[in-house]
């Protein structure tokens, strides 16, 4: 799977946003975010843009301006946030999993497709925002983590 710059910083921006905004109520700005997280201002904007959209966030204009959470840290996953800014979370050549057809010996190919779309789904609909501010994932999530294999490469 690819994680794509525009979803890490999105993440990473949110999640530094929760964080902020538990020890002062309020609303942040993006110049705030990208700060904390060395991210570009600019590209941080249109992410955010997304995200409102997406009723991810909410915005305030003026001095005391900003982005705030549209809703409780704790329901809003981290797929929540990559669908809003990238779509679907499995796509194969543009398709949904489900969506795909071959023929011959590939036949069973797509079935592998879905199940990699629902492994994808259990990690990143499982973990939220506020998890990861807490720093501490779902039980099933951290399980994952535990296998050395986990770590390496391949």
């Amino acid at each position: 799977m690819h994680v794509s710059a525009k979803a890490d910083y999105a993440v990473r921006a949110l999640v530094e946003l929760t964080a902020m905004t538990a020890v002062q109520p309020g609303y942040v700005t993006v110049e705030q975010l990208a700060a904390k997280q060395t991210l570009p201002v600019k590209f941080l904007e249109t992410i955010f843009t997304e995200l409102r959209k997406d009723s991810i966030v909410v915005s305030r204009r003026g001095v005391d301006g900003g982005y705030r959470l549209a809703r409780n840290a704790a329901e809003i996953s981290v797929a929540d946030v990559i669908r809003a800014v990238d779509g679907p979370l499995a796509a194969v050549r543009g398709l949904r999993p489900e969506d795909t057809e071959y023929g011959g010996a590939a036949t069973v190919l797509p079935q592998v497709w879905v199940a990699l779309r629902a492994a994808v789904r259990k990690v990143l609909e499982g973990v939220t925002l506020e998890d990861l501010v807490s720093g501490e994932l779902p039980t099933d999530v951290a399980a994952l983590l535990e296998p050395a294999a986990a770590w390496h490469r391949r």
